[in-house]
């Protein structure tokens, strides 16, 4: 695939865009501790989002990678996870806040550290949602693209490091999305030190799901989610 457009957020960064249906994101980390923090909305109507709990119980699982789909509050495919070679992504363990990230890297503002102040998801998210006139009532629990979270029998979830630097994960917009996201830590690690992972993006074009792709074929509930999908494009094409 040829990009069609890149960008690298550097630790602390944040960045959304609308990125239209038929399209290939690829976030590679450029480093190992990468948290990519990604909340996903229906562009043309916001009030339909990522839905997390759905997306679990619907294909079975604590974790998120190749074959699975990121569904909607209406039960629809926002984008589906084509490649990956990471294995494991975090869909639990939610964003940092700047409560938790005083306390554990320190306290940095913008009066003293300016722009090397230590930013946290939070904020990031929030502020990137403004730029497309949604508030913080639209938060949801986002996934934490290249962090693996664990949860044992007492309940309790422990992260769990993985080597990340280099490895990239794939989605296919199956709808026209917003796309916003915050490379900040994951809540669970536990060091110390702020991660200095950067993360490249990339868009490309890429060819639709068809009737045997792996993410359609995943599980009957993802046929299910992605005939909605398709219904719904098929109505608002119209004749023509």
């Amino acid at each position: 695939m040829t990009a069609l457009f890149s960008i690298t957020v550097e630790p602390g960064g944040k960045w959304s865009a609308y990125v239209g249906r038929g399209k290939a994101i690829t976030f590679t980390a450029q480093s190992d501790r990468a948290n990519l923090s990604t909340l996903l909305f229906h562009a043309p109507y916001p009030s339909e989002k990522y839905n997390m709990p759905d997306t679990l119980k619907a294909q079975h699982t604590a974790l998120l990678s190749q074959g699975h789909v990121l569904m909607s509050d209406q039960g629809r495919v926002l984008a589906s996870i084509i490649e990956d070679s990471v294995g494991w992504h975090d869909p639990l363990s939610g964003y940092t806040t700047k409560q938790m990230t005083d306390e554990k890297y320190g306290v940095t503002s913008y009066q003293e550290d300016r722009n090397q102040r230590l930013r946290n998801g939070e904020e990031n998210l929030i502020v990137e949602m403004y730029r497309h006139n949604l508030s913080p009532r639209d938060m949801s629990s986002p996934i934490n693209f290249f962090s693996k979270v664990i949860c044992e029998l007492d309940g309790s979830m422990k992260y769990v490091p993985q080597p990340t630097a280099g490895k990239a994960v794939t989605i296919r917009t199956e709808m026209d999305v917003l796309l916003v996201l915050s490379n900040t830590p994951n809540p669970l690690d536990p060091s110390s030190d702020y991660p200095e992972a950067s993360v490249q993006i990339d868009v490309a074009d890429t060819a639709p799901a068809n009737e045997n792709d792996l993410c359609v074929t995943h599980c009957d509930e993802n046929r299910r989610a992605f005939e909605n999908t398709w219904n719904a494009y098929a109505l608002m094409k119209g004749a023509n």
